[in-house]
């Protein structure tokens, strides 16, 4: 009987040859050191989804002016604001059915999918000629990348429990420096004739469609990341029968021993006794999510507006940055993004946790927002310097907020519910953002209207 009972525990662990999850367990158990590879995979193919996103924002402001549509220069707010939510209204109706696609069919053909939907559609966008094509492209684009609920999954299935903090970071790492380096390129090299006349006529196809070259170097990116994501592991369990195998073996060990033992009972991976929860009644996921969705549309709304403040001109209360201006304070952003969270934020996230870190980002973002309009009163290199600084402070606040919020909705839930509950929080999330380009935009053309107001009432 004894014999029986240590055969029976043996097979604590059971794995099933033909799983693709049960082989990146197995990978998990045998190699117990970060996985770097698969880390890296997750950085880029996120990177590839964040890029296009804010990469419009320097340099809408003129193509909404290029299209003539406003009637006059402070209603371009509120176009701008259109085309910057029809991305987010697009992911917003489809993310909850992408997350239950990954559930079912696994993460990697939605990653795949994703990623070239960015090659096209981007490219597609770089090529509008009027305000509806922009809005289109955009809005398909968004519908169609349901890579970050997946990504978000994945990552904490590729690493051991330890390294799962790490795994999040790599993700709002590599969506933050994304959500900088796409204006910061958007930026750099949209209207190419006019900043380098020697290298693009103005016959030139980035002559003809001056935003075109910033949204190709993206696409193209997107490609590579396409072909990389081939190789992609699958992490999803796909075995059948498993809850009656299961069953068998702790049926077994209960007649070898005599009474029950939740200690001794077999645990086939990749299964989970509570996955048909409904996800709608777990608060901790839930409450996690509004708060997300509360700074997202925060968050959003101030990528909007900031490159519109910035490169509109003073007389309306603005910098009268040029697009590159914008593009260099943002690559200083992404910079100093980068190195906080390779260096700094998982040390202060094994000190104070994600609860701690969300709250301190929340409210220290507060005053900092506050100074940007006495910022806007310099000029010259101390405007330069001091902006910058903000810029780097004000995003390192927002990837703390948001990687803190992404280990608190994954440790919400099992395996089997990842995929949905990440498609819950996008499809959420979506809508906010939704809203904030639009309303962001809306509010910056009202603002600019009313110069001199003391009350934004009157």
């Amino acid at each position: 009987m004894g014999d029986n009972r240590e055969a029976l525990l043996g097979a604590e662990n059971k794995y099933f040859e033909n799983c693709p999850g049960c082989k990146v367990e197995l990978l998990k158990e045998t190699n117990p050191g970060i996985p770097f590879k698969h880390l890296l995979y997750v950085w880029v193919v996120v990177l590839a989804a964040a890029l296009p996103i804010s990469s419009l924002f320097p340099f809408l402001y003129f193509m909404i002016r290029d299209f003539n549509i406003a009637k006059k220069e402070e209603d371009i707010g509120y176009y701008a604001g259109y085309v910057g939510s029809a991305f987010m209204f697009g992911r917003a109706l489809t993310s909850v059915f992408w997350g239950m696609i990954a559930d079912r069919y696994g993460r990697k053909p939605v990653i795949m999918f994703g990623t070239f939907s960015v090659v096209i559609f981007n490219t597609l966008f770089g090529l509008s000629t009027n305000f509806w094509v922009a809005v289109s492209t955009r809005f398909l684009l968004g519908s169609l990348c349901g890579i970050l609920g997946p990504m978000r999954a994945y990552a904490s299935e590729v690493c051991r429990k330890e390294y799962q903090a790490l795994g999040m970071s790599i993700i709002s790492t590599s969506w933050g420096i994304g959500l900088v380096i796409g204006p910061a390129l958007g930026g750099f090299l949209a209207q190419p004739a006019e900043k380098f006349p020697y290298i693009f006529a103005n016959e030139s196809l980035f002559g003809r469609f001056p935003y075109f070259l910033p949204c190709i170097l993206i696409s193209l990116f997107a490609f590579g990341v396409f072909l990389i994501s081939c190789s992609l592991p699958e992490t999803l369990h796909i075995h059948e029968r498993t809850d009656k195998e299961c069953d068998k073996l702790n049926d077994a060990l209960v007649t070898s021993t005599g009474e029950p033992n939740a200690n001794e009972k077999v645990r086939i991976v990749g299964r989970h006794p509570t996955s048909q929860q409904n996800l709608w009644k777990n608060w901790p996921l839930m409450s996690s999510i509004i708060v997300y969705c509360v700074f997202q549309l925060h968050d959003m709304a101030y990528a909007e507006i900031f490159s519109l403040w910035a490169v509109s001109p003073r007389k309306n209360g603005g910098l009268s940055y040029s697009t590159a201006d914008v593009g260099e304070v943002l690559a200083i952003s992404g910079c100093g993004l980068l190195l906080f969270q390779l260096f700094l934020y998982p040390l202060i996230e094994r000190t104070l946790g994600p609860v701690m870190i969300s709250r301190l980002g929340a409210v220290l973002t507060i005053p900092l927002l506050f100074t940007y309009p006495f910022i806007a009163m310099l000029k010259g290199l101390s405007l330069m310097f001091l902006i910058s600084s903000a810029s780097v402070l004000k995003n390192v606040l927002s990837v703390s907020i948001t990687t803190g919020l992404f280990l608190l909705q994954n440790r919400a839930v099992t395996q089997k519910q990842r995929g949905a509950a990440n498609g819950i929080s996008m499809s959420a999330m979506s809508i906010f953002k939704a809203v904030g380009p639009a309303a962001g935009g809306s509010l910056f053309s009202w603002a600019q209207n009313r110069q001199n107001a003391f009350f934004p009432t009157k």
